[in-house]
């Protein structure tokens, strides 16, 4: 922020004149004092970090500010947290699984399997405490969201719109910029860090002529009577479109369903963001042919129009051919085409951009989940899915609460100076980790290709500083984003086959999964892949992959072979192949021995294994422990009593 000079120059040498310039000077010291104490100390009008929205996206990047004890609020227009979820899904259903049963008490393992869960260290707070419901009723959620609020002690400010977000030059703050933004009682507030976690909630309204004639999804009423038998058009095939269809198909004439791409299934594109199979009881009634039916078709090509007798009928241009499927007059047609970013909180709408294409209903981000166009702002929640759309659930709660993880580790070290959490191992525990992980971790399982771990390995090879969740997609700048150095580095990556998923997809052909580790790089479905490089990958060899990539091409690279029951725990299948690998990278044995070998090697090689050498050879064959300690004392004065 720009201050004007106070005028400090002596103006005369009498004494009224250095009265007055005492007095103005005064005067500006007061003005100044209080403008800085109205940006950096009342907490009313300056925090550190200010979060816009407290949804599930705000709530989780609140409660690790709120656990690394920083000083942030976080702004809700509603009187609750979690609102989006007290009006949506319309008929009330969530899509995301609540497994309450695993046959695991890990709850890392079970976080892979419970898709509505926020990450915190309270055991209560899990969905499965609140509903019993495969597919909870989202007023439980709303109930959830509200207790992780309370109980989590997490800073929300209710009933708080806000507007007019912008930026102003200050070179005391670390990005050189102060962010403003108001409210609606005309308050201002000021931050160095924002995080905008407002979601998508703005319906996505076409401009196509008549679209003010079609009911949104947004305000359709719920009530079956309204559509009994009546003829319905819904604009859209997504999941919205599909609940609407399976809440009304019983009791209409026939429901025609429109858009101008093809049914995605989400079992066939692993996509969670695809339609679910909970929602699709409408594809049973147009493949059966019982009236129902869906067609492909840019909905900008057709115009609305309302008929003498109040029906909506479909025009499209020179189409008048007389089997257009949508001849025939509509009762009632129900837009249900998604929500995209509000960009109406910016103060300056051309300050923040959108991305391309079809993620244009998206803030345009880096893969720090920082603005492209405005430092300092970030994005967290479902309005970050822009890196990973249609590739990984960044998306939704099971993705992004790693998501927002990842970016609280990130905004501590480049704001706060704390480096990016990591494990000092061994280089002999290296395989035992890294199984560890692989069989539990639920951050890497559900954000794949997207967050992965990072061993980095120390000069002389014989440890490793170990990373998890790390976003892969910022490894050539691994020491920027981390405070770690980096030379030789292990990045471990959770992936699909690159050619096993997609519309049309014969995902259950007999072939589609393979068990012998020799053809592991054949793996179709979700499994663990290692990738090593002497040096990071460079920024220009990251923008040179190809779309089937998930990194650039390693110094050694190592598929572990997919496995019917996610548990790459076999010791022929799983985990001989990738101690090898192991060897192969390191150039050494890693494998563990005990005594007598070691003697062997000692007496035989120049320079014995690495677990020989660290253990038996430093007089380590064993890790005493006090209970060890007490028995070899014990061992000894019997020895010197004469009782032995």
């Amino acid at each position: 922020m720009t201050l004007s000079r106070c005028p400090s120059k002596t103006l005369t040498s009498s004494a009224v004149a250095l009265t007055l310039v005492f007095q103005l000077t005064s005067l500006c010291v007061l003005l100044l004092t209080s403008l800085t104490f109205a940006l950096t100390s009342d907490p009313h009008h300056y925090h550190d970090y200010c979060v816009i929205g407290a949804g599930p996206g705000g709530l989780q990047i609140g409660h690790f500010l709120e656990k690394a004890n920083r000083d942030y609020i976080i702004f809700e227009r509603s009187n609750t947290s979690g609102s989006f979820f007290v009006d949506y899904p319309r008929h009330r259903t969530l899509i995301s699984i609540n497994k309450r049963y695993t046959g695991k008490t890990n709850k890392e393992f079970n976080l892979r399997h419970d898709w509505n869960s926020l990450l915190s260290d309270d055991e209560s707070l899990l969905l499965r405490e609140y509903s019993k419901e495969m597919f909870p009723h989202a007023d439980r959620l709303v109930d959830y969201l509200r207790d992780y609020q309370q109980k989590l002690g997490i800073k929300v400010q209710l009933n708080t719109e806000v507007n007019n977000i912008r930026t102003v030059q200050n070179d005391s703050a670390p990005d050189g910029l102060l962010h403003l933004l108001d409210d609606q009682h005309g308050n201002t507030y000021a931050c160095k860090v924002m995080v905008v976690a407002t979601g998508m909630w703005k319906p996505n309204i076409p401009d196509v002529k008549g679209i003010e004639m079609a009911e949104g999804y947004e305000t359709m009423s719920l009530n079956p009577d309204e559509y009994e038998g009546k003829t319905v058009l819904i604009l859209g095939r997504g999941n919205a479109a599909f609940e609407v269809a399976d809440g009304i198909y019983g009791v209409t004439n026939l429901i025609h369903m429109v858009s101008r791409s093809r049914v995605r299934l989400s079992w066939e594109t692993h996509y969670v963001g695809d339609l679910r199979a909970i929602n699709n009881g409408l594809l049973d009634t147009y493949q059966l042919k019982s009236l129902d039916g869906l067609l492909e078709a840019g909905i900008e090509e057709v115009t609305m129009e309302r008929t003498e007798d109040g029906k909506l009928m479909m025009v499209a241009g020179d189409m008048d051919f007389d089997n257009f499927a949508m001849r025939e007059p509509y009762d009632k047609v129900i837009r249900c085409l998604g929500f995209k970013f509000d960009l109406s909180i910016f103060g300056n709408a051309s300050d923040i951009k959108t991305g391309k294409g079809r993620a244009k209903k998206y803030v345009a981000i880096d893969h720090n989940y920082e603005s492209k166009t405005m430092p300092g702002v970030f994005v967290a929640g479902t309005a970050s899915h822009s890196l990973d759309w249609r590739k990984s659930a960044g998306g939704f709660i099971h993705g992004f609460r790693y998501t927002a993880r990842a970016l609280a580790t990130l905004m501590e070290w480049r704001y706060e100076g704390v480096t990016w959490p990591s494990k000092t191992l061994p280089v002999t525990q290296l395989s035992t980790h890294l199984l560890k992980r692989l069989n539990e971790a639920s951050g890497i399982y559900q954000m794949f290709q997207v967050l992965g771990d990072v061993a980095i390995f120390s000069e002389d090879g014989e440890s490793v500083e170990y990373l998890e969740e790390f976003p892969i997609n910022l490894i050539h700048d691994l020491p920027k984003h981390t405070g770690h150095n980096a030379s030789r580095i292990l990045a471990v990556v959770m992936e699909y086959g690159s050619d096993f998923s997609g519309p049309g997809k014969d995902i259950f052909r007999y072939d589609r999964a393979t068990g012998e580790p020799s053809e592991a790089h054949t793996s179709n479905f979700l499994h663990p892949v290692l990738y090593y490089y002497e040096t990071p990958p460079t920024k220009q060899q990251m923008a040179s992959r190809t779309a089937k990539e998930v990194l650039p091409r390693p110094v050694a690279m190592h598929h572990i072979v997919e496995d019917f029951l996610t548990l790459w725990d076999g010791p022929l299948s799983h985990i001989t192949p990738l101690r090898r690998y192991l060897d192969h990278i390191t150039s050494t044995d890693l494998r563990t021995r005990f005594a007598e070998p070691c003697f062997l090697e000692a007496m035989t090689f120049s320079q014995p294994s690495v677990a020989c050498r660290d253990q038996f050879m430093q007089e380590q064959g064993l890790t005493s422990s006090p209970a060890m300690k007490e028995v070899g004392h014990s061992w000894v004065h019997f020895s010197e009593s004469g009782v032995l």
